[in-house]
């Protein structure tokens, strides 16, 4: 099973809805490649739940198994995914919103 694996650094932002979600964007270019390569038409494979994409994260010394998902603003999909960062990762790298944040995906694409 092939993997796309990549390497990015973008802002950690806070959700401003119930809760204290805290997320980092996928950039564009990587968010593409994700959305093509995870495709149904690529893979055979039905969606997941919400479009949500099943990877391995990494940030610092810290590695965990969660899942990306399209972005919306307005109720519109963005075309980009957005990864939730828990807080024992966020206290472990002790990383704040606004910070930028190197991180590393590894995704499984089926092929």
């Amino acid at each position: 099973m092939d993997e796309l694996d990549f390497e990015f650094t973008a802002k950690l932002w806070l959700y401003q809805g119930k809760g204290a979600w805290h997320f980092i964007t996928v950039p564009r270019e990587q968010s593409d490649q994700i959305k093509f390569f995870t495709s149904a038409a690529v893979t055979g494979r039905k969606k997941r739940g919400w479009g949500s994409v099943r990877i391995t994260a990494k940030i610092g010394e810290s590695q965990w198994q969660t899942s990306i998902f399209p972005s919306k603003s307005g109720g519109k999909l963005e075309g980009r995914y957005i990864l939730p960062v828990k807080k024992d990762i966020r206290i472990r790298e002790k990383i704040y919103a606004e910070d930028d944040v190197t991180v590393r995906l590894t995704i499984k694409t089926g092929l």
